[in-house]
């Protein structure tokens, strides 16, 4: 049941900030691998690029990949955390004097992260193809022709098999590590402080809301550098043999190189003004969801 919850309510926050997603998704891919100047700037800022989308793709572009990403949002934050829940209804989160390990909880947090998103690598890697796919005037990075998301992991397994499907997955997951611990070990600590200090009534829910704002702004400024990456890793191109064009990005510790050396156009923290909208518009959602891993 836990997994269930987790992973329902997570879709909920999906529907309304998958636009945001689109719009990080495309900033996050505009210059890659090119030098400042050298490119023409679509998405000038993330109000910016909402207006363009609309304009020349439509509305109904900005809810483009919703279908996997929902996918992706169940199976990635039912496995994560139910992962996490049980770990605390155990008492895994706390040593033996009965206080809270935030050592513990990032580690059980980051665990959890790595195996939610592995699992799902194939459904995030279909989302960001067609987050990606925009008119020729306004589009970024390499275009995928997807007509939706089970024609895209169809066509995808078939060329290339199961190693297709999970192309990405590795270099992502320093992402996941990063983002899962600073989430959850920060919604807790949070919690627990604003519990301390009263600032709000016992059990209200103001206080997962609150840790739930200050956790995603935590978790994006960790983040976004492996985001960068991850995203740039998943949308590029394959030879004929499902493998990466760009050959350094092939590797497992390119999500730091690529964000850090790989991309001329230094864009390690491109997008992080959508990603932070992004995160602290999900704080209804995901507040109740962190609140019951903390509440058994």
């Amino acid at each position: 049941m836990d997994f269930l919850m987790s992973g329902l309510a997570a879709c909920g926050a999906c529907v309304f900030t998958n636009p945001l997603e689109v719009v990080k998704t495309r900033m996050q891919l505009q210059g890659e691998l090119q030098a400042p100047g050298t490119y023409q700037k679509h998405y000038r800022n993330v109000f910016h690029a909402f207006i363009t989308i609309g304009r020349v793709d439509g509305l109904a572009a900005l809810q483009k990949g919703l279908a996997p990403a929902l996918l992706y949002q169940f199976l990635m934050n039912g496995i994560r955390l139910g992962t996490y829940g049980l770990a605390e209804a155990g008492g895994y989160m706390h040593t033996a004097d009965g206080n809270f390990s935030h050592t513990r909880s990032a580690a059980v947090g980051g665990l959890a992260g790595i195996l939610g998103a592995y699992l799902g690598s194939p459904i995030y890697m279909v989302k960001t193809h067609i987050q990606a796919q925009a008119a020729s005037e306004i589009a970024v990075g390499h275009q995928y022709k997807h007509q939706g998301m089970l024609q895209a992991l169809n066509e995808i397994g078939r060329k290339h098999g199961v190693v297709g499907l999970f192309r990405g997955a590795v270099g992502g997951l320093p992402r996941v590590i990063v983002g899962s611990s600073a989430q959850l070990c920060t919604f807790s600590s949070t919690k627990d402080l604003l519990s301390q200090w009263e600032i709000f009534p016992p059990q209200s829910w103001k206080v997962a809301l609150a840790a739930s704002m200050v956790s995603g702004i935590a978790v994006v400024l960790a983040m976004t550098p492996f985001d960068v990456a991850s995203t740039r890793l998943y949308n590029q191109p394959t030879d004929a043999q499902g493998k990466n064009w760009v050959l350094k990005s092939s590797a497992a510790s390119c999500s730091v190189s690529a964000s850090l050396l790989g991309t001329k156009d230094v864009g390690i923290m491109k997008g992080q003004t959508g990603h932070q909208l992004f995160k602290v518009t999900q704080a209804p959602g995901w507040s109740p969801i962190l609140l019951g891993t903390e509440s058994r």
